[in-house]
């Protein structure tokens, strides 16, 4: 039987750091003369209060090293708990959401989807739209920790083949994760103000600037404006681009950079193809909206790159309805989602990696059918990619198109138009944000969704940023007998 004691002791204390930072939106709402920081303080109050029983329930495991199984319950923990803790301002005070909503919206949040279901962000208090921001913001810092620390460890998706970069934390997961912690969090910290200086410079005000750089470097693309980013046109959405594009790339390259070493980021095969992917998809649809005759070219560049990159990097933002670019751009905007950033980033999806990863083990399958005799083993990066890192990528690949493909059909059999069903799936299991449909409203917003297909996509939005099989292997009995 697995002791929970110790995942019980740190999803506590995560607990309680949670509701301590509800203070910074009761702050924010008192300044404004809002009696809605009330809200927040109730809240704050029986959040920390939870947290910190939980933890001192726990305390006796306190110090206890983490196992593989501990590991999987969790990461899988902590994203279902925060959501629920995350919801009390949306259920305790504005927008007074029941349940499902509030939920809907924290886990939103939490796992950086971006998809909102509360019709009018411009009419939200506002210190209920910078907790929304504040949610995506901790969520983009916990889950690039994650994926630094647990994942490879949990040899989930391929995440193996990055134990080699010294992350290796199997038998010390606690000790080694303050260590990545702390560079990651003082990184991570930096890069959000200058971001927000930089929007600042750039004509937001202050509050806006903080919240959309919340929500930028965390790749999660919350606004507090209906109308998204296209509030910001002009060079906004080209510091936007910049900053969404540096948030969807490895982070260990920037704490390496710090220290002085340069080549590990530019020998980056996955960076160097993610960014020629990207370009790609830029020169594809701009050429085709310019094929079209829709636009000049500048503006057409303007839009297309800040669209792309934010499609790319699972952030989500919309300056334009990109809708009525043509099926072609379309398609290809939906290819960037099911792609996503790299890994050790904020970004969503599948990831680069495992695309390059997959496509070299199509190309050695080949070779090997017209030479038998021939050894070929599948290579990234210039080393050999072994057959578990391969298996688990294949294995990865498998399981997303199914859960992608029964989430279709469970949020049609909800009610949905076909359309609506297939993008919401979509915006679900890769966290992208956007979805389109007769049912999305004007800002984006799933609200009038049943009941069920909003369950539905929170599990999409749950497995998705867990990157499905670390989730997956809790439904195992044998799991829990080991």
């Amino acid at each position: 039987m697995i002791d929970l004691r110790p995942v019980g002791y740190i999803i506590g204390l995560l607990v309680a750091v949670l509701g301590l930072t509800m203070l910074v939106p009761m702050a924010i709402d008192f300044a404004h003369g809002d009696p809605n920081w009330q809200n927040f303080l109730e809240a704050s109050i029986l959040t920390t209060l939870s947290g910190g029983l939980l933890a001192l329930a726990s305390q006796n495991r306190l110090g206890a090293v983490i196992t593989l199984q501990q590991s999987f319950v969790l990461t899988s923990g902590v994203w279902l708990a925060l959501p629920a803790f995350g919801a009390l301002p949306f259920i305790i005070g504005a927008p007074h959401v029941s349940f499902t909503d509030a939920y809907f919206e924290a886990m939103s949040g939490v796992t950086t989807t971006g998809t909102t279901v509360f019709p009018k962000l411009n009419d939200l208090p506002a210190g209920t739209n910078m907790w929304r921001g504040i949610l995506q913001w901790l969520g983009g810092l916990g889950i690039v920790i994650v994926a630094m620390i647990f994942l490879p460890v949990m040899r989930v998706g391929g995440m193996q083949f990055f134990r080699s970069e010294g992350f290796d934390t199997l038998g010390k997961i606690l000790p080694r994760a303050m260590d990545i912690s702390n560079a990651m969090i003082k990184l991570y910290v930096w890069l959000t103000v200058l971001c927000a200086a930089v929007y600042a410079l750039l004509g937001m005000t202050a509050f806006d600037a903080a919240v959309h750089a919340l929500t930028t470097m965390s790749t999660g693309g919350f606004s507090n404006y209906d109308a998204s980013f296209a509030v910001y046109t002009g060079a906004p959405e080209y510091a936007a681009s910049f900053f969404m594009l540096v948030a969807s790339m490895p982070f260990i390259r920037y704490i390496q950079l710090a220290q002085g070493h340069v080549l590990p980021m530019w020998q980056d095969v996955q960076l160097r193809a993610y960014l020629r992917w990207t370009a790609y998809a830029i020169a594809v649809i701009v050429g085709y909206r310019m094929f079209r005759h829709e636009a000049d070219f500048w503006p057409t560049l303007r839009e297309v790159t800040f669209n792309v990159i934010s499609t790319f990097s699972g952030t989500g933002y919309a300056s334009e309805d990109v809708t009525k670019w043509g099926h072609l751009a379309f398609m290809v905007l939906i290819m960037a989602g099911l792609i996503g950033g790299c890994t050790s980033s904020t970004g969503c999806s599948v990831k680069v990696f495992r695309y390059m990863i997959l496509i070299e083990a199509i190309k050695t399958q080949i070779r090997r059918l017209y030479g038998a005799h021939r050894v070929e083993r599948v290579r990234y990066a210039g080393q050999t990619v072994g057959e578990d890192v391969t298996s688990s990528v294949i294995a990865f690949f498998s399981f997303f198109i199914l859960t992608f493909g029964l989430l279709i059909i469970a949020l049609s059999l909800t009610g949905l138009e076909a359309k609506t069903a297939m993008t919401a799936a979509w915006t679900a299991i890769a966290n992208v944000g956007p979805a389109w449909g007769p049912e999305i409203t004007a800002n984006g917003s799933v609200v009038n969704f049943p009941i069920s297909a909003k369950w539905v996509m929170i599990f999409g939005m749950f497995v998705g940023r867990l990157e499905l099989l670390s989730v997956y292997v809790l439904l195992l009995p044998r799991f829990w007998r080991t």
